[in-house]
């Protein structure tokens, strides 16, 4: 499969495979443990699943069990894409994940997951298939599929119309390519995407149920996390790489949208 899907049975490698292209895909059978996932703590117990759409950052376990388990799928980018049902429910799974990667099934959900989990490891191992390919996109999709239903199950469906999928998704697309270090200003984002910033915000809260400034200001925040615990820029240098124009602004935002100040943060 030319690395396009690899198993593992750890989730030391979370943060560098997401660095590299790859969707973590990740089921419990047993244990728990404890991880900091870009500066926030969850927990991760028999069970469950978790689903990592985005780069994260920042991933550390904190703690596990003498038991635990875990079963980790790493899809890349690409196949995911190619593997991804034609259902624009997925934008706003997506959404859902940044929040909470953590999904707790039911015992008919865990079953399921279970099942997705061993069919792709062992499709995997048949390389003589002629049609191993299609028969790997084809087991991924089935797995997506069954993520969608236990997010609709846990959280409700939502419908999300074609075109606002679309915007959202070229608006995370041009966060997620780091734009947000030198602008913050949803009017520079709408202007980009050919909108206004008023219809940037309302489609933003019809799809994620926050508006536009929020996901400005949440990639923005996490990134600075991030520099603040594993650099030693100084403020001035950050302040400059976030195009503040000032370090008293820096500290403020800082201040602001992380709780601390940059050195504190840093203690």
């Amino acid at each position: 499969m030319n690395n396009e899907i690899i198993i593992s049975d750890s989730l030391e490698k979370v943060a560098q495979m997401q660095h590299d292209g790859y969707i973590t895909h990740a089921w419990c059978p047993c244990g728990d443990c404890d991880f900091t996932m870009d500066g926030r703590s969850f927990h991760l117990a028999a069970g469950d699943c978790m689903i990592v759409p985005h780069p994260c950052l920042e991933f550390r376990v904190d703690r596990k069990s003498d038991d635990f388990a875990v079963e980790v799928i790493y899809v890349s980018l690409q196949f995911t894409q190619v593997s991804t049902p034609q259902s624009n429910y997925g934008m706003r799974g997506h959404l859902a994940l940044f929040e909470n990667p953590v999904m707790h099934l039911m015992p008919e959900q865990q079953r399921v997951c279970a099942l997705n989990f061993d069919y792709l490891r062992s499709r995997l191992t048949i390389n003589t298939h002629h049609f191993h390919r299609e028969a790997m996109i084809n087991a991924v999709q089935c797995m997506i599929i069954d993520f969608f239903d236990f997010h609709v199950e846990l959280y409700g469906a939502v419908q999300v119309s074609s075109p606002n999928a679309q915007l959202m998704l070229d608006f995370l697309n041009l966060l997620e390519g780091g734009e947000y270090r030198q602008h913050r200003e949803v009017g520079w984002y709408a202007e980009r995407l050919c909108v206004t910033p008023k219809y940037l915000s309302e489609v933003s809260k019809r799809v994620s149920g926050q508006a536009a400034i929020y996901w400005i200001t949440r990639y923005t925040a996490l990134d600075i996390a991030r520099q603040l615990r594993t650099t030693n820029l100084t403020i001035e240098q950050l302040s400059d790489l976030y195009n503040f124009g000032g370090t008293n602004y820096f500290i403020r935002y800082v201040q602001k949208n992380l709780g601390a100040s940059p050195s504190s943060f840093r203690e």
